[in-house]
């Protein structure tokens, strides 16, 4: 236990059922329905599973005289790095605690645990609820490298495409077909995305990016849980090479809202770059989505990623919020 100012203090999370955190935690997926169109419902369920196990680390504030539970935070290790995993407090006005005064009293001890774990070489976190600056002084303090993101939408049914023009290719090169995703092409997808990411700056950002295997990590957070939404395989397409019988380009995307899908990875091979092929993917996964009656579309994306930016831009998505990733790196 932590006494702060006047009676707030900062509790251990596994002393807290998910009963008890349920109120918050339904506020919260109310948060994300609001400002992001995300049915966050099955991450709460999730989330309540692992606090009735007592196994989630993490800290809750608590307003001690009356036992209210004003705040929380998690996290998750995954070999050598921490991840931050969500920081969330009542909204403005329910205490006499801002919310600033609150966040930064559960981010405070919850970095410095992380950063002091033995073995933690690295810490990141990616706070969608949270816009860019919001939380940077308590992670600047902790010596974190911020990285501005961005949530892009797109209406689906109230703007019609753009024109195909000469960037899109109107048929694939030779030897490449376009197929939809099956489990089948796990492994050579995990290869692709680590082929694509080599050099790339969000390898920073994510170091998933950094090995066949972190990446294939990566992957299987995408398909097997709902932290990015319900994976859509029917919404999700591969470029396969025939001659190679290789993937050289891969678009995958979730339902996280009836009638929203969310495009959680695009890659394609670096021999291939600049060839439209991106386009012919994002045009044929939009198009289709559109005849399925998809009201819209979301992704995340680095702001100084010109690349993306045009691409989306191009395409009709519009920034709804941003947000920061967070990276610290222990100094070896």
């Amino acid at each position: 236990m932590n006494s702060l100012r006047s009676n707030l203090e900062i509790r251990d999370l596994r002393n807290f059922s998910g009963s008890q955190m349920r109120l918050l935690l339904e506020e919260e997926s109310r948060e994300w329905t609001r400002r992001l169109q995300w049915d966050y419902a099955p991450s709460i369920k999730m989330l309540m599973q692992y606090l009735d196990a007592r196994i989630l680390p993490g800290l809750v504030a608590v307003d001690a005289p009356t036992g209210t539970i004003l705040g929380y935070c998690f996290a998750v290790y995954e070999g050598q790095k921490a991840v931050v995993g969500d920081v969330f407090c009542w909204p403005a006005g329910s205490s006499e605690y801002s919310h600033a005064e609150i966040q930064n009293a559960l981010l405070r001890p919850q970095l410095e645990t992380l950063q002091n774990t033995p073995g933690i070489l690295r810490v990141e976190a990616q706070l969608l609820l949270h816009d860019s600056g919001s939380l940077g002084e308590v992670f600047r303090e902790a010596g974190f490298t911020a990285y501005r993101r961005l949530f892009m939408q797109r209406s689906l049914q109230e703007n019609p495409l753009p024109p195909t023009g000469s960037e899109s290719p109107m048929q694939l090169p030779p030897g490449i077909r376009l197929v939809r995703w099956t489990t089948s092409h796990f492994q050579q997808a995990g290869e692709l995305v680590y082929r694509a990411y080599a050099g790339h700056g969000d390898s920073v950002i994510n170091d998933q990016y950094e090995s066949i295997h972190g990446a294939l990590r990566f992957l299987h957070n995408i398909v097997r849980f709902p932290g990015c939404g319900v994976f859509d395989a029917e919404a999700s397409w591969v470029l396969w090479d025939e001659h190679t019988q290789r993937m050289q380009g891969l678009l995958l995307c979730s339902v996280v809202q009836e009638g929203v899908a969310h495009m959680t990875q695009i890659s394609i091979a670096s021999h291939l770059r600049g060839r439209g092929l991106g386009r012919f993917l994002l045009r044929h996964a939009l198009t289709e989505l559109t005849l399925r009656g998809f009201e819209s579309i979301t992704l995340t994306v680095t702001k100084r990623n010109a690349a993306a930016m045009r691409l989306y831009t191009s395409f009709g998505f519009e920034e709804r919020t941003d947000f920061d990733a967070m990276v610290w790196v222990k100094d070896r």
